[in-house]
């Protein structure tokens, strides 16, 4: 469910830890974000929504979405979500998967499906697009298709 949730909201995982059981309920995430300090509502998509109605029965509202076994109530930290991803990316045979890897592929697919630059500039709060694109790998693929197609 971290990889899901990463991969469908775009979210920081500083942001996706601090998620409790009643932010799955709605079909939008109210934060604050803990970079920026900036009040962020996001819509989820219906996927997500689909998967979080399942992962959260039985579960009370003021419970964190990722609970640590450790203490009462606490969410995991961010050197166990890397250590989960890893474990998972390791299994199905991934390298360098991280913590950030979620969000630059939310990024990567978005842009993919929207070509709205613009508009994930504004979900991932960059200052310009150059920023934007860089970020979820568009130059660099830009750069091996050309290498690709490159003759001499």
């Amino acid at each position: 469910m971290l990889f899901v949730t990463g991969i469908n909201s775009g979210l920081r995982i500083s942001d996706i830890l601090q998620l409790r059981v009643r932010d799955a309920k709605r079909p939008y995430f109210n934060l604050i974000e803990k970079k920026t300090k900036k009040k962020k509502r996001i819509d989820m998509t219906p996927s997500l929504q689909r998967e979080f109605k399942a992962y959260v029965e039985g579960k009370e509202d003021h419970e964190f979405l990722f609970k640590s076994r450790e203490g009462i109530n606490k969410p995991i930290s961010r050197s166990m979500a890397y250590k989960i991803l890893r474990a998972a990316a390791e299994y199905v045979g991934l390298d360098d998967i991280g913590t950030h890897t979620l969000r630059k592929t939310f990024g990567y697919h978005f842009y993919k499906q929207t070509k709205d630059v613009a508009m994930l500039q504004e979900i991932f709060n960059h200052s310009d697009q150059r920023t934007t694109l860089r970020y979820i790998g568009i130059n660099q693929d830009a750069m091996n298709n050309a290498m690709k197609k490159f003759k001499i």
